[in-house]
C-alpha cells in the first residue's frame, strides 16, 4: 500500500467530506488510518436498503458510548442522511467522514451540506511521490494511477471493467441518464477531444444525439468526477482567445481504457494525450494535497498558439507546456514567451521526454519523470 500524500483531513478532529472517482483509494485510506472507526458503506445493501428506507435508522448503528469516527461511504446515495449526521454533529459532538464520487450531485440535490461543520477534500490517483521507487513513467501513460491497477496481474483489463462497470453502472444507479447505449457511445466520442477544446456539436453529431444531450453528458461526467473542463485563463487579457474549455477524463489510464484503439490511430494521437492527462492529475492532486490554491486552466489564442496548463494563485503564475520529443528546440518555447510577454511575472516550463534539464529562453525544460517527482517544489516556489 502507498503513503498517501493527504494528511490535512485528519490533523484536527472535525467532520469532512472526502470526495474523488470510485477507485482512487478512499476507502482504503481511511481504514488504514481509522482502523477503529465504524464504517458504513452505502454500496452494500444491508446499509443501503435499511437506510434509505429510513435515513434515521443511523442513530441505531452508532453505539451510545461511541466517541471516535464514523464513515459514511458513497453519501451522496442517500442525501438525506446527511440531515441526519448534521444533527449527530450538534446533539452528541460525533465526528463523520463522508466520502462520495458526486460532490456536485449532492450540491444539486438541494440537501444539507452541514452547513460549513464538515470541511471537503479530494482524493486523486495515486501521485508519482507517492509511488517512489514504484514510478515508471511509460507505466503511467499507459496505465494511469489508480491504485488497484499496481496490484492487478493484467492491469489494462482491470481498467476496462473499470470503465464498463463502474462507469456505466454508476450513471445508471444515480439515474443520471435513461440510455446507457447513447451515454456509452458518447463516452468514446468525448474521448477523442482528450486534451483538446470541446466541439460539443461535433461530438454530438459523432455520438448521433442532440447537443443539449452531449452537454448534458459533459456535466455527468463533471459530476461523477471522471473529467475536468479546463478554463482558458483570461485574466487582464490582450490578446484574442478562444472561448471553448478543454477536456480531460481524470485519469491517464481510464481514458486509454475508453479511447477506441486499431491500425489508424498513431501512437501520438493517444500518447500525447496521455501524457498531458498524467501531467493534469498530478498537478490537481498536489494542488489540493499541498493546499497551494491554484487556479488550473489553459491559455489558447485565436491563431492556436497554446499553454497547456496555467496555474494562478496566491503563490504565483506558472505556464507549463508538454512535450513528447526528447529534444528541445527554440520553437518549443515559443508559446511560452508569447505568454511571458504579456505576463511578465510568469514561471515557464517545459515537461519533456528527454533526459536532461535545460535551460533557454527564460523557461525551464525539464524532463517530465523528474518534474513528476518534484512538483510540490515546482508549485510551491512559483512566486
Amino acid at each position: 500500500m502507498f503513503e498517501r500524500l493527504i494528511k490535512k483531513p485528519l490533523e484536527s478532529r472535525k467532520s469532512f467530506f472526502l470526495f474523488g472517482p470510485r477507485g482512487t483509494g478512499k476507502t482504503t485510506w481511511l481504514k488504514h488510518r481509522l482502523p477503529e472507526a465504524l464504517f458504513v458503506n452505502l454500496l452494500q445493501s444491508e446499509y443501503y436498503n435499511r437506510l434509505s428506507a429510513n435515513p434515521g435508522h443511523l442513530r441505531q448503528l452508532i453505539a451510545p458510548d461511541h466517541t471516535g469516527w464514523t464513515v459514511i461511504d458513497e453519501v451522496q446515495r442517500i442525501p438525506a442522511l446527511l440531515n441526519e449526521v448534521h444533527d449527530l454533529i450538534e446533539a452528541r459532538g460525533l465526528v463523520f467522514v463522508l466520502t462520495g464520487s458526486s460532490a456536485r450531485t449532492l450540491r444539486r440535490s438541494g440537501v444539507n451540506l452541514l452547513a460549513g461543520r464538515a470541511l471537503t477534500y479530494r482524493m486523486h490517483p495515486v501521485t508519482a511521490v507517492e509511488q517512489r521507487e514504484a514510478f515508471n513513467l511509460r507505466d503511467s501513460v499507459q496505465l494511469g494511477h489508480l491504485p488497484a491497477r499496481f496490484s492487478e496481474s493484467d492491469p489494462a483489463k482491470y481498467l476496462k471493467d473499470y470503465v464498463q462497470t463502474y462507469l456505466r453502472e454508476e450513471v445508471m444507479q444515480e439515474s443520471l441518464t435513461r440510455n446507457i447505449g447513447h451515454f456509452s457511445r458518447f463516452l468514446e466520442v468525448a474521448s477523442f477531444s482528450q486534451g483538446a477544446t470541446i466541439n460539443t456539436s461535433a461530438v454530438a453529431r459523432e455520438a448521433h444525439i442532440e447537443r443539449s444531450v452531449a452537454e448534458n453528458y459533459f456535466s455527468i461526467l463533471e459530476d461523477l468526477l471522471i473529467a475536468v473542463r479546463l478554463p482558458v485563463f483570461s485574466r487582464k487579457v490582450k490578446r484574442k482567445l478562444v472561448s471553448q474549455k478543454k477536456f480531460y477524463f481524470f485519469d491517464a489510464g481510464v481514458f486509454r481504457a475508453i479511447r477506441p484503439m486499431g491500425p489508424l490511430d498513431s501512437d501520438a494521437e493517444i500518447n500525447g494525450p496521455a501524457l498531458e492527462t498524467l501531467v493534469l492529475q498530478e498537478l490537481r492532486a498536489v494542488n489540493d494535497y499541498r493546499d497551494y490554491g491554484y487556479q488550473i486552466s489553459f491559455w489558447r489564442t485565436r491563431s492556436g498558439t497554446e499553454v497547456d496548463f496555467v496555474l494562478y494563485g496566491p503563490r504565483g503564475l506558472l505556464a507549463i507546456k508538454i512535450k513528447r520529443s526528447t529534444q528541445i528546440q527554440h520553437k518549443d518555447t515559443r508559446a511560452l514567451r508569447e505568454f511571458k510577454k504579456d505576463y511578465p511575472p510568469a514561471k515557464c516550463f517545459v515537461f519533456y521526454g528527454g533526459s536532461s534539464p535545460v535551460y533557454m529562453d527564460d523557461v525551464t525544460v525539464l524532463p517530465v519523470e523528474h518534474a513528476l517527482r518534484r512538483l510540490g517544489q515546482i508549485l510551491g516556489n512559483a512566486s
